[in-house]
């Protein structure tokens, strides 16, 4: 159980502006090194430094030697999901006036990363074909058998992912789209898999997740989606 003294002190970290961007930076699921989160954050590579040892020794993200360099990720997928929701609460906590949530960018919107898993609307769409309802408060969720046969179509081995100690479907609530996209095993499968086949590409720096051509295509033949290409 999450102590209150946990909760206070996760709210201390992330309650310093420079700390969040920097973790926010981090939700795209790559590893970046401190001078890359100083230039996001705006702040002096020393400040940076400062700050990641702060998170670091919080469990709030690893850190990895690689030559010369640090990098920096989050820890879990466990801390993606609580930065993904604080965006959620967040914006619904500020709306003094009826206002268009989650952000501006419209191909932020139509598609980004959420850690290791696809987030935005063409993610929700793909959720309400594969998910059956979620099974309890914390998202668990199972695939729907029209959802089995999409994935099972994209080449998506499901007895292997299945196998790894990772829950293997979970209801993720989505911050623009208020409604879920599919995390978990499966989540991070669909991601890594329309990265590999070209339907989606990464944005240099930002989390917005561009739509090629065959993408196109490929999202309305496997899950009767439209989408947006970029």
């Amino acid at each position: 159980m999450v102590t209150t003294a946990a909760i206070a002190e996760i709210g201390a970290l992330l309650g310093d502006p420079a700390r969040a961007t920097m973790m926010v930076a981090l939700l795209d699921g790559r590893a970046l090194t401190a001078r890359e989160l100083a230039d996001r954050a705006g702040v002096a590579p020393q400040t940076a430094s400062s700050h990641l040892h702060k998170l670091a020794s919080a469990g709030m993200i690893a850190i990895a030697r690689q030559g010369r360099h640090r990098y920096h990720r989050l820890a879990s997928p466990d801390v993606a999901r609580l930065l993904e929701q604080m965006h959620v609460a967040g914006s619904a906590l500020a709306m003094t006036a009826p206002r268009r949530s989650g952000p501006r960018d419209p191909a932020m919107r139509e598609a980004r990363s959420c850690y290791d898993h696809l987030a935005g609307r063409i993610a929700v769409e793909i959720g309400a074909l594969l998910l059956d309802q979620a099974d309890d408060v914390e998202g668990a969720a199972t695939l729907s058998p029209r959802g089995t046969q999409a994935l099972e179509a994209m080449g998506i081995d499901l007895a292997r992912i299945a196998a790894s100690r990772r829950r293997l479907c979970r209801a993720c609530l989505d911050w623009s789209e208020r409604r879920p996209h599919v995390a978990g095993a499966v989540g991070a499968a669909l991601l890594d898999t329309m990265l590999d086949r070209g339907w989606l590409h990464r944005r240099p720096g930002t989390r917005a997740l561009l739509v090629s051509a065959q993408g196109e295509q490929g999202l309305h033949r496997v899950f009767g989606i439209r989408a947006v290409r970029s």
